[in-house]
């Protein structure tokens, strides 16, 4: 197991496809960035909300950005599971946000995701992002499209608390899903925790392709 420590780490760039996708994918590890690094600047980015999921995607950035004064929420409203039919309409928007951004890391969902919308938010992420470091995130899901992740981070109690919490408190639009329980969220922390021996027994998963050392 090798321990690494980011550098430099002013700028972060965050993309969902939908509302709640950041927080569940990697909610832990941007408290404990956000507390450990205190980065200057933000971009949080929903591609695809209705109205309710917009105010809960709002509602959830705050909760999560706490203390940040710089950051700036986008909220598109792309047509949920249907962003393959739309990418050259998000493709462009995502031509311009490589002109507004220039992100020291970008969170994002997986390549090998099973949810169409997730799925080509990787590939987009790619495009727009290539020279810059990119962390790919898993969200549990029926499909059982979970991997094997190459990057752990660490999380202690009061930091997996505050994530499940948060994202129970601000996704009340999601409760009737039978896979959104706290039983989710905090065993795939567990696990995850497990895989790399963390000392506090909970963790998140990240997935990193290319990186310069």
């Amino acid at each position: 197991m090798i321990n690494a420590h980011l550098g430099r780490l002013s700028t972060i760039l965050c993309l969902g496809a939908h509302a709640d996708d950041i927080e569940i994918g990697c909610g832990g590890t941007l408290l404990k960035l956000l507390a450990e690094y205190k980065p200057a600047e933000v971009h949080w980015v929903i591609l695809g909300a209705n109205e309710r999921r917009a105010e809960e995607a709002r509602q959830s950035a705050e909760l999560f950005l706490g203390d940040v004064t710089d950051y700036r929420l986008t909220v598109k409203s792309f047509r949920d599971t249907f962003f393959p039919y739309e990418g050259a309409r998000i493709k462009e928007y995502f031509r311009q946000l490589q002109s507004e951004v220039s992100p020291d890391v970008v969170f994002t969902s997986r390549r090998e995701d099973m949810h169409q919308d997730h799925r080509l938010v990787a590939e987009l992420t790619w495009n727009a992002f290539r020279n810059h470091l990119i962390f790919e995130y898993e969200i549990p899901k029926y499909e059982g499209d979970l991997g094997t992740p190459n990057i752990f981070v660490p999380l202690d109690k009061p930091t997996c608390q505050k994530k499940v919490e948060y994202i129970d408190r601000a996704f009340q639009s999601q409760h009737n899903k039978p896979w959104f329980t706290d039983e989710t969220f905090w065993s795939l922390m567990r696990i995850r925790g497990v895989e790399c021996n963390s000392p506090t027994g909970y963790a998140e998963g990240l997935y990193c392709r290319k990186l310069t050392i």
